[in-house]
């Protein structure tokens, strides 16, 4: 069962390093990197194409999401997933999703944990992943990229790409086409990967909160009345899920201060609540 794993990339070559690392020390599993970099003018064409680490494709697309597409579309693996460079995975993690595919064949799209931390590596908090819900989706959407797995025929075969319309809440319409074609999602319950919450996340520019005003004015009027009895119901399911029942642990990950040696923290009080993104 390979991995084909791939990172859109512009001018990110410090992060990317990191993605590149975290990807190329995995063990126990067969996969290949690819990393679609959009012609980067800084560092990243001093040494991207000659990394043996990864197959590299230098070429303008149009956003992300096209990025995307364009490395699922050149993937060999059975495993799809994509990281971007602002994101790791965790020790082990591929093994355990291809140990949690072969255990339950009729899975097309693994959902993992992830956890958030600071540019600096240290802990900011959990984000656990939800099988998403028709109604909760508009207000609470529980699905992080940097820990989502699919299986090669959810692209290749269902033809569900990324919409490349969207340039920054293409993940949310992707996750909908999901759930209108009914593709059996299920949760590894393991963390997997680390998303780095920068401060200068594309999330949180203006292109990003006005998609997302345009989104949720897609929903339903019905379903944006009754928001705050959606939020409640998914809260409940966070509960009965033990999302808020964490116990002491520890990660280790590539940081700036350290891009060929994973480094290690320990975390005495985790948490659920991104406090600086309420």
């Amino acid at each position: 069962m390979k991995f084909s794993i791939v990172t859109p990339s512009f001018r990110n070559s410090d992060w990317l390093k990191l993605c590149v690392a975290s990807v190329a020390d995995q063990e126990g599993v067969e996969f290949e990197h690819i990393v679609q970099d959009s012609c980067s003018d800084d560092d990243t064409r001093t040494w991207l194409r000659g990394d043996s680490r990864v197959q590299a494709f230098v070429e303008k697309d149009t956003g992300m999401y096209d990025a995307v597409n364009r490395g699922y579309r050149r993937a060999t693996g059975e495993i799809l997933a994509y990281l971007n460079c602002d994101e790791q995975y965790l020790p082990g993690a591929l093994k355990t999703i291809h140990d949690f595919f072969e255990a339950n064949p009729q899975v097309e799209v693994a959902l993992a944990h992830s956890l958030i931390v600071d540019a600096r590596g240290n802990y900011v908090c959990h984000r656990h992943a939800m099988v998403p819900e028709s109604r909760h989706i508009w207000f609470r959407f529980r699905m992080l990229t940097s820990s989502i797995f699919v299986r090669r025929k959810v692209i290749h075969e269902r033809g569900i790409f990324f919409d490349t319309r969207w340039r920054d809440l293409g993940d949310f319409h992707w996750a909908r086409e999901l759930m209108k074609n009914k593709v059996p999602m299920a949760v590894c319950n393991s963390l997997a990967a680390t998303f780095t919450d920068t401060g200068e996340n594309m999330n949180l520019r203006a292109n990003a909160i006005r998609e997302k005003t345009e989104t949720l004015a897609m929903a339903p009027g019905w379903v944006r009345l009754l928001r705050p009895f959606w939020i409640f119901q998914h809260r409940a399911r966070r509960i009965a899920a033990g999302h808020f029942k964490l116990r002491p642990m520890s990660y280790e990950i590539y940081t700036l201060q350290s891009p060929r040696e994973r480094v290690h923290f320990d975390v005495a009080k985790p948490t659920s609540i991104w406090w600086n993104r309420m």
